[in-house]
């Protein structure tokens, strides 16, 4: 060992008190305040979540619940106009009850409309996979091929997404005169 480092090690502290003084105590002590609001910091950002996801978890269900709550009150008047229906028919005529379907069939297309649902009638339009189920395919000469003859089922939209698709027949290039028919034999 050489001189300076035994001088180092006699100069311990003598009172008990760390190498660096009192500034490291006070230092340690600012440091262990700081990590306690930390803690209290991350506690309440917990809690604040936790409350979050409860709120959240709340709505979701509120509106699961009465999410149809405004189509539920437009359909409303078609019920009505369906009872008061039921408890002409006996007394009335075809052409005024006939009159009244049409008037509830209004009301109720005007429910749907609000609710966002858009009726697919694709009558004379190219058939579209997407949007149309097709149900039998049929020679024709008057339309071109995979064009919509006629509508068996219309479809519906819900705001732009697809509900039910239009259930069709299909037009499909005529068989030219003269070829044999494409059914098997014996069919």
């Amino acid at each position: 060992m050489n001189g300076t480092e035994t001088e180092r090690g006699d100069e311990g502290p003598e009172n008990g008190e760390s190498p660096a003084g009192p500034d490291a105590e006070a230092l340690l002590a600012e440091a262990e305040g700081r990590a306690a609001q930390h803690r209290s910091d991350f506690l309440r950002a917990i809690a604040e979540l936790e409350n979050v996801r409860k709120r959240s978890a709340r709505e979701v269900e509120s509106a699961r619940q009465f999410g149809v709550e405004r189509f539920a009150a437009d359909l409303l008047p078609v019920a009505d106009t369906l009872a008061l229906a039921l408890e002409s028919a006996a007394s009335a005529d075809a052409g005024t009850l006939a009159q009244g379907q049409e008037a509830t069939q209004r009301l109720l297309l005007k429910a749907f409309e609000r609710a966002g649902l858009t009726v697919v009638d694709p009558a004379g339009q190219p058939f579209d996979p997407t949007q149309h189920e097709a149900m039998a395919m049929q020679p024709s000469t008057g339309h071109p091929p995979h064009t919509v003859l006629q509508v068996v089922q219309k479809g519906w939209l819900l705001n732009g997404r697809l509900l039910r698709p239009a259930r069709v027949i299909v037009s499909e290039a005529a068989p030219a005169a003269g070829t044999p028919d494409s059914s098997p034999p014996g069919g």
